[in-house]
This record gives C-alpha cells, sequence and structure tokens, in this order.
C-alpha cells in the first residue's frame, strides 16, 4: 500500500502509519509541511516534495505495510469501501491465472492497471477475464466508468477503482463476462470517445457477444457514458446510469432500442434528484417520438429514485449521492441489464 496517497473530491489529507512511529519526528514535520494546500488540489503536484523522500525511502520501505490512508469523499461510504474491497482482495488473491490456449499465454482473473495508448492519448484501465475464460466462446462485456473520486491523477491515483463496487459486482454474477473499468481525466466528450475506443479495443481483441455489450457509469461516470452510448447506440446493448447528469442525447437512444436504467437517490445532494426525471422524461419522449408502444418502452426504459427510508433499510442514513453506489448490489438489476441483447 502506498504511503501517502491523493485521490478524488476531497480537499484533506491524512497521513496515518502507526508503524512509522519511530522515524525522526522532524522528517514527517517536513514531510507535512511540504504538501500545501494547493499540492492538496492537484496530486501531480505532490512530486514537488519528493527532495525530502529520498532520505526516507530505506526505512519506509520496512514498514509500509503497516501504513493506512484515509481519504474523506462524498462519493465514498463506507458500506461501499469495506464490502468492496473484501471482494477486490479474493479477486487478488487469485488474478493474473495463466492460462494456455492455442499457444498463447493468457491471463485471467484481474488484470490491473494497464494502458491503451489511445487516438486522444493514453486509457488507464483494469479488466476482469472470467478464470475459465476460452477464446472460443463468446461472452458478455461490461464497461463500467466510476465517479471522479476514483478517476485518472498521476500515478497515486492508479489503480483507486479496483474496490470499487460498480466495478466487481458484474464479477460476481452467475454468468462469466469480461468486466472492463476506466480511470479517465474528464468526463466531456474526449472521455466519451475514449470510454468507446476502449469498448472497439476489447471487441476486437477478446472473445466478446458484439449482441451484448453493456455500460455502467456513475457520477462523472455517468456523463462520460450517457455520451458514449448515445454516441454508439448500436455498440452498447443496455446502460445502467448511477447519479448523474444525462449529456448525451436521447434520440439515437431510441432509434437503436438501447436499454437504461436510471436510478437517483431522492436525497441525492450532488445532482439532485431533478436530474434523473429529466433524463426518464427525454428518453421516454424520444422512444415515444420513435413509434414505441407504453408497454414496449417499460421493457427498456425503467427509473429508480428511492427515498431515504429505501436507503436506511440498507444502513445508509446520509451522503445520499455516494450511497447510490448500493446499486451495484441490487441483483436484480444488474441482472435487468444483462438480460438484454441486440
Amino acid at each position: 500500500m502506498r504511503a501517502v496517497m491523493l485521490v478524488g473530491r476531497s480537499q484533506s489529507w491524512h497521513l496515518s502509519c502507526s508503524s512509522m512511529a519511530w522515524l525522526p519526528l522532524q522528517c514527517l514535520k517536513q514531510i507535512q509541511k511540504g504538501v500545501t494546500n494547493k499540492m492538496r488540489r492537484d496530486a501531480y503536484l505532490l512530486k514537488k516534495i519528493a527532495v525530502l523522500v529520498p532520505l526516507l525511502c530505506s526505512l519506509w520501505v520496512l514498514c509500509l505495510s503497516g501504513c493506512t490512508g484515509t481519504f474523506p469523499s462524498s462519493e465514498t461510504t463506507t458500506e461501499d469501501t469495506s464490502s468492496a474491497q473484501q471482494t477486490a482482495d479474493a479477486i487478488s488473491s487469485v488474478s493474473q491465472t495463466e492460462r494456455s490456449s492455442s499457444g498463447k499465454s493468457i491471463q485471467t482473473r484481474l488484470i490491473a492497471e494497464q494502458i491503451l495508448e489511445g487516438k486522444t492519448g493514453e486509457i488507464h484501465y483494469s479488466y476482469y477475464l472470467p478464470e475459465d475464460y476460452d477464446p472460443n466462446q463468446k461472452y458478455p462485456l461490461v464497461i463500467a466508468m466510476p465517479g471522479y473520486d476514483r478517476m485518472w491523477f498521476g500515478e497515486d491515483s492508479s489503480g483507486s477503482n479496483l474496490n470499487w463496487q460498480g466495478f466487481l459486482c458484474w464479477t460476481q454474477l452467475p454468468e462469466d463476462m469480461i468486466v472492463v473499468s476506466a480511470q479517465l481525466t474528464d468526463w466531456g466528450e474526449t472521455s466519451a470517445r475514449q470510454a468507446i475506443e476502449l469498448t472497439e479495443y476489447f471487441l476486437e481483441n477478446f472473445s466478446v457477444d458484439k449482441n451484448r455489450i453493456y455500460a455502467a457509469g456513475y457520477s462523472a461516470g455517468g456523463e462520460t457514458m450517457s455520451q458514449a452510448v448515445s454516441m454508439r447506440p448500436d455498440l452498447y446493448t443496455a446502460y445502467l446510469h448511477v447519479a448523474s447528469q444525462w449529456d448525451g442525447e436521447f434520440t439515437p437512444i431510441a432509434e437503436n432500442g438501447v436499454a437504461v436504467y436510471i436510478f437517483m437517490a431522492q436525497g441525492d445532494e450532488y445532482y439532485g434528484s431533478g436530474r434523473a426525471r429529466d433524463a426518464y422524461n427525454g428518453l421516454h419522449d424520444a422512444y415515444m417520438d420513435a413509434g414505441w408502444t407504453e408497454e414496449k418502452i417499460d421493457d427498456v426504459l425503467q427509473v429508480q429514485i428511492p427515498n431515504e427510508s429505501w436507503f436506511a433499510q440498507r444502513d445508509i442514513t446520509g451522503n445520499y449521492h455516494g450511497g447510490a453506489n448500493v446499486v451495484f448490489e441490487e441483483t436484480s438489476i444488474l441482472n435487468w441489464i444483462v438480460s438484454h441483447s441486440k
């Protein structure tokens, strides 16, 4: 585990490392002094304190296993991180299993922190292959985009999406599938095109069922994927839109029959539940204009805006924007997504 890490919207920084108590106090003070407010806002600027680190590197190596970091976040809940971390650890413990097929060595399970040289720059991503992955068999593909807290902010943020339940939940379904999660650098048109490029890369290089390509996006990742899905509705089959606003177009979704499930807490503190209703209404009207009946629309378009009571039953009593990640534990919703096919 890294001794110092900074990701997400949080403006606070906390260093907890009990096993380093024996280090000279003055050295620790110098490190903390070097981390200014401006540095905390930009993870790349942490490199500016590197002049202090070499003196302690040989000592830190001995105690890294005892270091822990605390990073308050509006998009992270205790429920989200604890259960997801346990799942991530379980997957990682048997990750990158070597398999041989057609003379090629294939790594399965979790393959972390990869880089694709895309047309618009580097795309940082991790992915999961079923342990019994067979190139002669076709698998559903899920592209899952996390929120701001788990995006790419430099090396210190690398892999911060690996314990996100929005990535891990698909690996826990009974059906084997390929799951990909990227750490992009924005939530606009560039990120949408990178999401599409990453999807096409897996379609070309892995055994993917082109009729069953799914997407999921939370918060900033939802802004990205709503654009990607509407740019290439021919590519995606169904999309789970969580705690986000819809930045894409509506008409292409209806014209291509893409299924969409919208989930937003009634008390969402960041976007407000009105954004979910706006997205639903826009998509519903587009389907009506395309000649769909209400019955047919219900098959491909759903919206859920649960109240505080619904969240309380799941031990969430605040931070409803971050708490919306609990939707990735709702197997009925996940199954609704993967039940669709082109």
